[in-house]
């Protein structure tokens, strides 16, 4: 058993989901998760097979994000794992579609931060054990920091 950090690629003003699922389909019911949750949004998707072929499939309505969600699929090398990379939106807008897909097992991630996954390499194949999903706390929220997070989340829509 070897472990393995495999860093995620998210390009510039991109976000990044992360997770596992268990069924060929899986590529086209994320495909229609997403477009059905906000129809602008542009995002690439790849889902790895575990079995047949094991293929990386791919799919999305960018070629940019999907050739970076194919490259990030590949070099996690796991099983049923899968990723979406997207603009012009954030998870927030389409997790809760994705995560209501009825093969998705498990979202390991949903950021814009760097992300590392955590493989495991055994003789039949590769699993994800998990992410480290940015960077350590620097201390305790202020009230100054507590402002600009409110602040932040009105300026962006997300709180009134």
């Amino acid at each position: 058993m070897e472990l393995k950090v495999i860093r995620l690629e998210i390009p510039e003003g991109a976000n990044i989901i992360f997770g596992q699922t268990h069924f060929i389909k899986s590529v086209e019911d994320i495909y229609e998760a997403c477009v059905n949750a906000s129809p602008q949004i542009k995002f690439g998707v790849a889902f790895n097979e575990a079995s047949g072929p094991c293929l990386t499939r791919v799919d999305g309505n960018d070629e940019d994000l999907k050739a970076v969600a194919a490259r990030n699929a590949a070099a996690v090398g796991a099983g049923h794992a899968f990723v979406v990379v997207l603009r012009d939106g954030f998870p927030i807008n389409v997790l809760n579609r994705i995560q209501q897909v009825p093969e998705v097992c498990s979202i390991y991630c949903a950021t814009a931060n760097p992300v590392e996954a955590i493989v495991v390499e055994t003789e039949q194949g590769r699993g994800v054990l998990g992410v480290v999903d940015g960077f350590p706390p620097k201390g305790l929220e202020t009230e100054a920091d507590a402002k600009a997070r409110k602040d932040f989340l009105r300026m962006i829509g997300y709180k009134r």
